[in-house]
């Protein structure tokens, strides 16, 4: 199987608020009865809090964290930019999408313009100065324009522009950690890996 088509208010009860997963918010459960987690545990739900907001399977994910291995820097910093900067996350920080898993639609239907050219890859890895429109298509823009009124304006990140009356996003850097997208700590989900080896 190889995406998580269960339940969504089920992962956000156990795992906390995922942003990426769905727009509906869930009031929080009250806390388990066994209140001492094992450290292993805790490793494993920062790794499926990541997992499931980005909409990654295991095996993209363990992927991921080699890239970020072999890459100079901190492996739990360039970990989150690699998977901030996926075209189907930009679409989603953009509010061009309600969710990522809508914007990884919107990008497979080949609605998506990157630089001019059609790209049908959710995990398109994005670069500073790439442009990203909606096809120029009726039922693109009515797609986007939709997600755009339906989704409230929360504040862009820096490394994001968009011009919302030409259905347009810029990309201009590569992200800062402190615009990151969810609460998470990068590096028990880097100890979990590096455990398993």
């Amino acid at each position: 199987m190889s995406r998580y088509r269960g339940p969504r208010f089920k992962k956000i009860r156990r795992l906390g608020d995922l942003p990426g997963l769905t727009s509906k918010l869930t009031v929080k459960s009250k806390q388990s009865r066994y209140s001492t987690k094992s450290q292993y545990r805790i490793r494993l739900e920062e790794k499926q809090k990541l997992r499931f907001h980005y909409g990654l399977t295991e095996r993209q994910l363990i992927k991921y964290v080699g890239i970020a291995g072999k890459t100079k820097g901190s492996t739990g910093q360039v970990l989150l930019q690699l998977l901030e900067m996926r075209l189907d996350n930009i679409l989603f920080r953009l509010g061009m999408a309600a969710t990522i898993p809508q914007a990884r639609q919107l990008v497979n239907h080949r609605h998506i313009l990157v630089n001019g050219r059609i790209v049908d890859i959710p995990s398109y890895r994005c670069k500073p100065e790439d442009i990203i429109t909606a096809k120029d298509e009726k039922k693109s823009r009515t797609l986007i324009q939709n997600s755009l009124k339906s989704v409230p304006r929360k504040k862009l990140p820096t490394h994001l522009t968009l011009h919302a009356f030409q259905y347009k996003g810029l990309v201009n850097q590569i992200i800062d950690s402190k615009w990151v997208g969810l609460k998470i700590n990068e590096l028990l989900v880097v100890e979990y890996y590096s455990r398993q080896t």
